[in-house]
């Protein structure tokens, strides 16, 4: 049996100025052919599943493209042509292969495209024609549409968040496939639209883990192939953001629908769950100084690069600062600016220096600091948290600098903290630390819940801030929960429902 493999991922955040061209694509993954497979074979993720489990049932491997970009603003038109020309370029003739494999996201957004999946399973569907099965994984910030459902024969959405199940709904996706070529299943997809849009949660606290279990009581059922909560991607502003349930089962169109609708009430009973208090970084620090446990992290949630801010907002790096912190660490600050300087004024010496601040007016003021340059660094290192285990990552320079007894790390690519590794390549060991603030939303538990006493989430102004009420949507359909308190569940069901029997 012969597999095409390839991805398109990219989380889009409408409301970033910084527009996701090819260069920054290419800084995180810009790869055709056989380098695909190397790239991302032993990687615990989407594409190194689908190689693994390629391997393991003996498959023919057709690697074509793969481009994966951190989330950020809109990707201009002509990046995104070229991403479609690579994939042509690298695709097999028809009749030489049996099936395709996609890694896609379900929340990208092109300059006038607001679907950017549907468009790019369309254009796939074009290539391979209607006889060869389409299996997609997605992940559950994806807002999902009736055009990526109408162009592929299965969509296998993650469950958690931090992603810890990529690599598992990789190979899911490869033993589909096989199914479906060799017609011992045949998809029957119900897509649930709700009217609600919620902001970042975890899954394994409530309520995304209590409706997460009743998804998976239902695919331990005979005939239910999937069954995903889609939390949506608020933070992209298009018609169709927000919550969804994707329900496939085997040729059961009836039973699909009533699964969704079943999950869609649980959902919607919790509804007012997904909404947190403000907790500002001043009384975060506050609470974690009260602890008499350590280390203590505090995560801000409103500038997470992994949800496309710039990750140089100083709330609370200004915060720490004026706490005069003792044994504290902060990862990671964007700031070029600072990275250059620091390497070039070299290991030892002191720099005055405006800090953060420098992208748009939403995460805070430019910070001055007089700070001690500890440590540069190259930025290499492989992943070591449980989410994408294995992956090579390159963050290029930066620079541990000292401030009091606050230990910040500089860099100069947009990333969230996945795991300990930014520090310890700087020599910080975070469960030394008493306070260790981080730039991420929730994929730094996988690692960081191990290492925490506490975790302390705040909040402030930022593109990924839990308060959705501070950004100024155009697109988004109306009504939707929370915005119009009085909407119904009901109300929209006629209009966003749809089965696709795909054959």
């Amino acid at each position: 049996m012969k597999i095409v493999i390839g991805q398109l991922s990219h989380e889009t955040n409408t409301f970033s100025n910084v527009l996701t061209t090819e260069e920054l694509f290419k800084l995180w993954e810009w790869t055709e052919g056989e380098e695909v497979v190397q790239r991302n074979r032993d990687v615990k993720d989407y594409v190194g599943g689908m190689i693994d489990e390629c391997e393991e049932q003996g498959f023919e491997i057709i690697p074509t493209f793969s481009a994966s970009a951190l989330p950020s603003g809109l990707i201009p038109f002509e990046t995104y042509q070229t991403i479609k020309e690579n994939f042509i370029k690298n695709f097999p003739l028809k009749g030489q292969y049996d099936g395709v494999c996609l890694a896609l996201h379900g929340a990208g957004v092109v300059e006038s495209i607001d679907d950017l999946e549907g468009d790019f399973l369309e254009f796939i569907r074009e290539i391979v024609g209607d006889g060869v099965p389409i299996v997609v994984t997605l992940d559950l910030h994806g807002n999902i549409t009736e055009k990526m459902l109408k162009h592929a024969d299965l969509l296998l959405g993650v469950k958690l968040y931090p992603h810890t199940d990529s690599y598992d709904r990789g190979k899911d996706a490869v033993i589909r496939l096989k199914q479906i070529i060799q017609k011992e299943i045949e998809p029957s997809i119900h897509l649930k639209k709700l009217p609600l849009i919620i902001p970042t949660c975890t899954s394994n606290l409530s309520p995304i883990k209590e409706l997460n279990e009743i998804c998976r009581e239902f695919e331990k059922q005979d005939g239910v192939l999937e069954c995903t909560l889609y939390h949506g991607f608020a933070y992209t502003d298009v018609p169709y953001a927000g919550v969804s349930i994707v329900v496939a089962t085997d040729g059961e169109k009836q039973s699909s629908a009533t699964i969704a609708k079943v999950i869609a009430e649980e959902v919607w009973n919790v509804k007012d769950e997904f909404y947190s208090p403000e907790i500002s970084p001043a009384k975060g620090i506050q609470k974690a100084l009260e602890s008499l446990s350590a280390p203590i992290v505090l995560n801000e949630t409103s500038d997470n690069p992994g949800s496309g801010t710039p990750g140089d907002g100083t709330y609370l790096l200004k915060a720490m600062l004026e706490s005069n912190l003792e044994n504290a660490c902060l990862g990671m600050i964007y700031d070029p600016e600072v990275v250059e300087l620091a390497h070039k004024q070299g290991v030892g010496t002191v720099i005055e220096t405006f800090i953060g601040g420098k992208t748009d007016h939403y995460h805070g003021e430019p910070v001055f600091i007089k700070g001690y340059v500890k440590s540069l660094s190259d930025g290499i290192f492989k992943q070591s948290s449980p989410m994408w285990k294995g992956r090579e990552v390159n963050l290029k320079k930066s620079v541990r600098i000292q401030v009091g007894g606050l230990d910040i790390i500089v860099g100069c690519i947009h990333t969230q903290v996945f795991d300990e590794q930014i520090f310890l390549i700087h020599g910080i060991d975070v469960h030394k630390q008493k306070i260790i603030g981080l730039k991420s939303s929730q994929h730094f538990r996988a690692a960081y819940e191990s290492i925490a006493a506490e975790i302390i989430t705040v909040d402030s102004p930022g593109l990924s801030t839990l308060q959705l009420d501070r950004f100024d949507y155009k697109k988004l359909r109306r009504p939707i929960y929370p915005f119009d308190k009085e909407v119904q569940l009901e109300l929209i069901e006629h209009k966003q429902d749809t089965t696709i029997k795909n054959v």
